[in-house]
């Protein structure tokens, strides 16, 4: 009698950690459209994106200079 009250009590402990743990796993929506997604991005600066591209030269990466 006593194996079967732990194997219930077992059986219930699982499936309460069961149920507890599906129930945080909701998913969380907004209605408001001031997400970050609406924002518009700002482009990367030059020197930022020659440090990110390993580039010598920021010349690349900078809308008014144009390679001759």
């Amino acid at each position: 009698m006593r194996a079967f009250k732990y194997s219930k009590f077992a059986a219930t402990l699982t499936a309460a950690i069961f149920a507890v743990s599906l129930s945080n796993c909701s998913i969380h929506t907004s209605t408001r459209s001031t997400n970050r997604s609406s924002y518009k991005a700002k482009p990367l600066p030059p020197g930022q994106a020659k440090k990110i591209h390993g580039q010598k030269s920021a010349r690349r990466f900078a809308p008014g200079h144009n390679k001759k």
